[in-house]
This record gives structure tokens, C-alpha cells and sequence, in this order.
């Protein structure tokens, strides 16, 4: 990490002349303006502007109708981009470039609630208030191919072939075919201040996961977006594309996000009770039992695509149930570290395309209110959850996830109506985009036969 005068020193001496100002859009993209390094010291580092359609778009950047915040009625105007000068960090595979994130304000400096990095914030807050901090970390999980990203798109996504021929689970020999690619990632986002523990081999052909020390919720949410920001690009520059795209082949397993989870105070994990058979505070209990019940609620934030549910089958360790296990991973939660100072919930339900900041926030939002009432906990679900008939599913559609969304009180009472109605519509665009497309499936299957 960089401070402000470490900054202003490297472009003195010539080794900064680009400084890249981010904003995280609403799927989790970095967005906004390479500064020259001159400029940016000099001034920008008070504030830059943005249109606000970046905050009311989708993947494609199209400008969907349905939004209170912005739309072309309201002549889409400008959002402030303040710089975090505490968030500054060299980009090592970018030559003479360094990077801060921006916060999203309006005119009078009020943060933009829609914000993902506000979103985080906001429930950040709430758990200090109750003096808790969020100890938190995400796999992320993606595919490399053979080919590049124009490539592919050249060949309109079709034969995609990925890195390797065979699933590379832990497999040395193979992940070593890959350190090309592999290598330079970890490295390089080491030396931007990220704490890189590993990568590995994921269960299927060309499937690799990152793995980042866990760090506090707002770290772990830029460390992740940073994270994967770079997976692209260094596989761009060695020639292969790198896809966080779910589940890109129906024959295939998909990639995941999982997030892990902790509350501490005072430097210790308030989720641990050596008196407890598996470790496990009231505290712990009543907030795993909270992300159980409004998992429904917030599985939108984990899965927020048509392609994202996808995912969700059985034998492909992706979970189906609402439920909590011991150390299983068939379970929608999985209780990590059971008897030991580093006991912490997994959750296994988020998708590889998830927004970390969106994500991680609401999963605290479903967690602090199970503390607040107070939740019991039930028992831990054994067996091979897929087949457990008396489990709560999550939602198994964007259309059902949405709807679950919008009607949700207690995200509405944690993120604040208007920002449940702005992703809600978020959602609804994605339903509606994919349902006036005419799929190769649809045609190969009834062209003759229909």
C-alpha cells in the first residue's frame, strides 16, 4: 500500500505516471479514469465526476428504464468520485500505474446509498455499533481457456476449450502447466498489497481458485474485486481468457464464491465458546441462524443472473438447501474449524459472478438480525443434504429470487427501500432482457419437431 506522499514521491522520481481512479459498479466492476499521475496529485485526488448511469446499467452497459435514481427523464447528470487516498496501491502488471478506490457521492458529499462500497459500509456500521467487527474472506473460483477473449468472440462462444483436458482438483502436475498464468497472479497482487495465500486446481478441466487471507469485511470485498479484476487481465496478457461466468457448460461444475464469516472484539472471535461441544457462542448461533432464515432473502446478492441458478444442482457441490452441517459440503452454510479458536460459517451458496460488496453485505445484514431476535439455532443437518425433503430450498430462479427480494422486510429495514427497489429492478432486467432472446436451444429443439 501506498500513503499520499509515497505517491506524490514516485511520480517526482518518474516511476507512477498513471493513476487509475475505481469506482464498483453494480456487478461488481472496476469503473472510472486513468489520471495522469501529475494531474491527480495536483488536484483530482480531492474528487473526480462519473455520469450516474454507472450505477443503473447492466453487464452490456445498456441503459435500462425502471430506475428512480437516474434515467434519461432525469438527463442522467454526474455522481462525485471521491478518492480513498487510504486505499491506494501499486498494479504491478500495469506498467507505471498505481490504483485508489473512489467513493460515490452526490453534490453535497451524501454517499449514493445504491453504492455497493456504501451498501457495505452501512452494515460495517451497524455491527460496530454493536461492537462486532466482521472478520470475513471469498474463494474465487473461475476457468481458464486456451483462447483469448477476442478469440472467442470471434467464434461466437462457441468450442470453448479450457486450459487443461482433465479435472485438476489439487493435481501439482497439471496447475503447473498453468503458473504462466497462475504465477504472475499471485505475485503481482501480492506486491499490490493483497494477503495472497494460494491457488490451486478446482474439480473440472481448466478450473482454478484463489485463495486470500480473511481481513476485515470492507478489505475482504476490495480484495476480492481487485483480485479478480487482475485474474482477466494477466490471462489477457498471456494470451487465454479467464470466465467467472457460473456455470459456462451444462456437463461441467461450476464455479463458486464461498464467503467465510466471523464476528470479533477486542482481538478475539466472539464466535468461539470453549465450553461449547463445537466451539460455538450464543453469539455465533444466533447469527448463523439469522443467515439460515433469510437466506431466501439474500440470495439474489449471491446469484444475481439467469445463469447463476444454473449452478444450483445436485452432485455438483453447489448447495440446493438452506441448512447448516458439520464440515459438509452439501449444505448451504458449512461450520468451519468446529472446536477451535478459529471456528467461522461458510457460506456455500454464492456464484463466481457475485458482487463482493453486495454479497458480504448482506450477508451481515441477515446475521446481525438473528442476533437482534435473538434465533435458536437448530441442529446441524447430516447426510447428503440434496436428499433431506424437510430442508428450505433458497430460491431456484432469478424470477423467484427477485420476487423474494422485493418483499423482503428485513433487507428493507437493514438497506433502505429505495435500495431494494433499485436492485430489484436490476433483477427484473435481467428476466426480461433474457426472456425476448431466442436461445440455440429452443431452435435445435423444436425447428423440426415443434
Amino acid at each position: 500500500m501506498l500513503s499520499f506522499d509515497d505517491l506524490k514521491n514516485a511520480v517526482a522520481d518518474g516511476s507512477v505516471d498513471t493513476v487509475l481512479a475505481c469506482l464498483v459498479d453494480m456487478q461488481g466492476r472496476l469503473m472510472g479514469k486513468r489520471f495522469l499521475a501529475q494531474h491527480f496529485v495536483e488536484s483530482a485526488f480531492e474528487e473526480t465526476h462519473c455520469c450516474n448511469y454507472l450505477l443503473a446499467t447492466d453487464l452490456e452497459m445498456a441503459t435500462p428504464d425502471g430506475y428512480a435514481a437516474t434515467s434519461w427523464q432525469s438527463g442522467y447528470g454526474d455522481y462525485m468520485m471521491k478518492p480513498d487516498l487510504s486505499t491506494i496501491r501499486p498494479m504491478p502488471w500495469l506498467e507505471g500505474t498505481v490504483m485508489v478506490m473512489c467513493d460515490v457521492l452526490d453534490h453535497h458529499e451524501h454517499p449514493i446509498a445504491h453504492s455497493p462500497r456504501a451498501i457495505l459500509k452501512k452494515q460495517v456500521a451497524r455491527l460496530e455499533e454493536m461492537g462486532y467487527s466482521a472478520m470475513m474472506a471469498t474463494e474465487l473460483e473461475f476457468f481458464l481457456f486456451e483462447k483469448s477473449f477476442e478469440e472467442i468472440a470471434k467464434s461466437g462462444f462457441r468450442d470453448l476449450t479450457p486450459i487443461s483436458g482433465y479435472n485438476e482438483d489439487y493435481h501439482i502436475l497439471q496447475t503447473t502447466k498453468e503458473e504462466h498464468v497462475m504465477r504472475p497472479i499471485r505475485n503481482h497482487l501480492y506486491a499490490a498489497g493483497l494477503p495472497i495465500e494460494n491457488t490451486k486446481g478446482e474439480a473440472e478441466a481448466g478450473q482454478e481458485e484463489l485463495n486470500i487471507k480473511y481481513s476485515a469485511a470492507l478489505d475482504c470485498a476490495e480484495y476480492h474485486t481487485i483480485a479478480k479484476h487482475a485474474v482477466k487481465e494477466i490471462a489477457w496478457q498471456q494470451g487465454h481468457a479467464a470466465s467467472f461466468l457460473p456455470k459456462w457448460s451444462a456437463d461441467r461444475v461450476g464455479s463458486s464464491s464461498h464467503v467465510h464469516q466471523s464476528l470479533w472484539k477486542d482481538g478475539s472471535n466472539v464466535f468461539f465458546d470453549p465450553s461449547d461441544e463445537l466451539g460455538m457462542s450464543d453469539v455465533m448461533k444466533s447469527y448463523m441462524a439469522g443467515l439460515i432464515k433469510y437466506a431466501p432473502d439474500v440470495t439474489y446478492f449471491l446469484a444475481p443472473y439467469i445463469n447463476s441458478y444454473k449452478r444450483f444442482q445436485k452432485g455438483t457441490f453447489a448447495p440446493t438447501k438452506s441448512v447448516w452441517s458439520i464440515d459438509n459440503r452439501t449444505a448451504g452454510f458449512r461450520l468451519c474449524g468446529a472446536g477451535t479458536k478459529g471456528v467461522r460459517v461458510e457460506c456455500r451458496i454464492g456464484g463466481s459472478d457475485l458482487n463482493p460488496y453486495l454479497a458480504l453485505a448482506t450477508q451481515l445484514a441477515a446475521g446481525i438480525k438473528g442476533i437482534e431476535e435473538g434465533l435458536s439455532l437448530a441442529p446441524a443437518t447430516q447426510g447428503d443434504v440434496y436428499d433431506d425433503q424437510g430442508a428450505a430450498e433458497i430460491p431456484q430462479t432469478l424470477r423467484d429470487a427477485a420476487k423474494t427480494l422485493s418483499g423482503s422486510e428485513m433487507l428493507r429495514e437493514a438497506l433502505g427501500d429505495d435500495v431494494i427497489d433499485h436492485y430489484t429492478r436490476a433483477a427484473t432486467w435481467e428476466i426480461e432482457e433474457f426472456d425476448r432472446i431466442v436461445t440455440d436451444y429452443e431452435i435445435a429443439r423444436g425447428f423440426e419437431k415443434a
